[in-house]
């Protein structure tokens, strides 16, 4: 189920399913530790002697208050003859989710509604020895484990403290949980359970005819049973209601900080994907400096890992879209940590998690009785690539000064010697995406891109030596590039090159919409007859020929695959990324306004096609356009972010428009 409504402050990130449950709630890092591991927390509701839990008997309605990550989510139960406005967020700066609920009861009979909130905590990813208790002091339910401690509150307009609460035992001998305690409208009472444990609690709201009430309901988490108890208090006194007006405020601030007129030029669906997209990214970003993928359990389902961590390559373009829209202290920090995580030698390994360790991997170290350096090296040339668009765009010399040596000039010189002195080229890697090791087209255009990046460092900083030689190395690749990945016979780059005994290499010509990389790190001029043909081939080729159009990741893509038998209508499902290479390609050759024009059309789709939250998967599914995969994806949304940002640059440019740059902040 996609993740369509996460919020979050960069350290306490909670997301709901499609039916409205939390079932991620990380903490103290976007991305670790999940406390509940995609097991549903459910929200229900008892009046007039009748139970039901959110999920497929309401209907429900996920969006957020426009400029925001609050949630404004309405949910509707007509055997109940009840209505729903909530609204979540969690504190823009305090470690506390917050829920409001308005309960609108629409006949003409005032009615006591009971509202119960279940949870399923798998405190630090397990259910092994969590502790669940009524704490009298508070008035609240408490689980905690070792050093995590969440407390759960609510009130209604006369009291504080939870009313009605059960504390049991779930995942073992055959018990469903206290959730089930609920259904009649009650709940033991029992105050303490330890070993796999869950809770609920409820509280009462007095609701007239053709009136409403309101219930506010938060978690608390901390460290220590002190931390989530003065959590608690803070919300007592300052009011949950003061609180998410502050948070809502807050986000309006942050996203339109950058905004300038030309923004609105775009229509006004991408307009409103451009903010939301930044807000979404926002929630995946770790406040060490991580930058997560998603926050997704669902993928749990595949090889029971999760795509929780910090790809370099990913976060390199989602760095890429927060500085071209001018977010530059998130960038910094994801620098920052970049410089943390870098091998002695100059690369980054495959992923990390948001605390900087290694993360799970499939590339081996040693393969066919030889040890192979297990990398994706154009995940090291992009997060160099990167940094050297924040120094253009914020000129801030003294961030950069102790990231020259220990991160820039470290990853270039991997750059420049990992590489085959006969043909120049770099020495076999695992593709971007993570599936093939050989040498790459994508591979080889970051490498070229991060090399001249770091030339263009090294001259800046006065040192010609290093800026010369990285800027022959590229130059030798580029040749290279030339001379060997572009098969005549096809009038095209191939996707990759494999090296035989012989010394020579076996191209690989399958279409993918990664070939995008020559033009777009610079290598090639978009106008070059090598280029325009082999980006003639990605969208003959890859173009999803149904009624949902988009582009596919490369020709019989199977990963989450639907069609199987019609390759020549669906090489592959159609993804956002891949759609949005198509789009910027477009861009980058317009001449007049009017070449704008299928770009922007392929930007809608990109809206047209997100949740109706804004949230955007990895890739649709080409017959019905459902979210498939992980939900949301970082890079998604950032893509889009800058392509939208592109898109105005270069209508900008058209119009020689004057004018402030498209972001204006740092």
């Amino acid at each position: 189920m996609p993740r369509d409504i996460p919020v979050g402050n960069g350290s306490l990130l909670v997301a709901f399913d499609c039916e409205y449950r939390i079932r991620d709630l990380f903490f103290p890092h976007v991305g670790l530790e999940n406390h509940a591991v995609g097991h549903a927390f459910r929200f229900g509701i008892w009046v007039d002697g009748q139970w039901s839990a959110m999920g497929p008997e309401w209907l429900i309605e996920r969006r957020y208050l426009p400029d925001t990550l609050v949630t404004d989510v309405k949910a509707m139960q007509e055997r109940l003859r009840l209505e729903l406005l909530c609204h979540d967020a969690v504190d823009f700066h305090e470690h506390v989710y917050l829920k409001k609920i308005i309960v609108k009861n629409p006949t003409d009979q005032p009615r006591e509604v009971r509202l119960f909130f279940s949870h399923d905590f798998h405190l630090s990813g397990t259910e092994v020895g969590d502790t669940a208790y009524f704490d009298p002091r508070t008035q609240a339910v408490i689980h905690y484990k070792g050093r995590r401690y969440f407390l759960l509150n609510c009130c209604n307009p006369t009291a504080c403290g939870v009313q009605y609460y059960a504390c049991g035992l779930k995942e073992t001998q055959g018990l469903e949980g206290t959730w089930k305690d609920a259904e009649d409208g009650r709940l033991s009472g029992n105050a303490i359970a330890h070993g796999s444990v869950d809770s609920t609690v409820g509280i009462a709201l007095q609701v007239p005819a053709h009136g409403q009430g309101v219930v506010h309901y938060w978690i608390c988490a901390g460290t220590t049973y002190r931390e989530v108890v003065t959590l608690d208090q803070v919300v007592r006194e300052k009011t949950p209601e003061n609180l998410l007006r502050r948070t809502e405020n807050y986000w309006k601030l942050w996203v339109n900080k950058g905004l300038c007129p030309a923004w609105e030029k775009l229509s006004a669906k991408v307009f409103r994907l451009l903010k939301q997209s930044l807000l979404i990214v926002r929630t995946q970003i770790d406040n060490g400096g991580a930058i997560i993928a998603a926050n997704d359990t669902d993928t749990f389902l595949f090889a029971r890992d999760t795509y929780s961590y910090l790809w370099p390559r990913d976060g390199a373009f989602v760095a890429a879209a927060l500085i071209t829209a001018g977010y530059s202290e998130i960038s910094r920090r994801f620098f920052n940590f970049c410089a943390r995580i870098i091998e002695p030698e100059g690369y980054f390994l495959h992923k990390f998690s948001p605390d900087g360790s290694v993360g799970s991997s499939w590339h081996p170290w040693w393969r066919d009785g030889h040890p192979e350096l297990p990398i994706q090296e154009d995940e090291t040339a992009l997060v160099v690539w990167a940094l050297w668009r924040h120094f253009e765009h914020f000129h801030d010399v003294e961030f950069i000064k102790p990231l020259y040596r220990s991160l820039i000039v470290r990853a270039a010189e991997f750059l420049a010697h990992y590489r085959n002195e006969d043909t120049k080229l770099p020495e076999p890697s695992y593709d971007l995406w993570e599936e093939r090791r050989g040498v790459h087209t994508f591979t080889v255009s970051t490498v070229i891109a991060g090399l001249r990046a770091a030339a263009n460092f090294a001259g800046a900083f006065g040192e010609t030596d290093l800026a010369t030689k990285y800027r022959l190395v590229a130059d030798d690749m580029t040749e290279a590039l030339r001379r060997h990945l572009f098969h005549h016979d096809l009038n095209r780059f191939a996707r990759a090159a494999y090296p035989t005994p012989s010394g020579d290499y076996e191209l690989d010509t399958t279409i993918d919409a990664s070939l995008v990389a020559l033009w777009y790190f610079g290598v090639l001029a978009p106008n070059d007859p090598l280029v325009e043909s082999t980006m003639e081939a990605v969208h003959e080729r890859l173009w999803v020929k149904t009624g949902i159009g988009g582009v596919a990741r490369y020709e019989g893509d199977a990963y989450h695959q639907v069609e199987r038998s019609d390759r020549q209508q669906v090489p592959g499902n159609p993804w956002f990324i891949c759609t949005l290479w198509w789009a910027q390609y477009l861009i980058t050759r317009a001449q007049q306004t009017s070449d704008l024009q299928e770009a922007l059309r392929l930007l809608e789709w990109v809206a047209d096609h997100a949740l109706p939250s804004g949230v955007l998967a990895e890739q649709v599914n080409p017959y019905t356009g459902e979210p498939l995969s992980v939900s949301p994806l970082t890079w998604s949304h950032a893509q889009f972010v800058i392509a939208a940002l592109e898109w105005l640059e270069k209508r900008r440019a058209l119009h020689r428009e004057a004018g402030p740059p498209l972001a204006t902040t740092g």
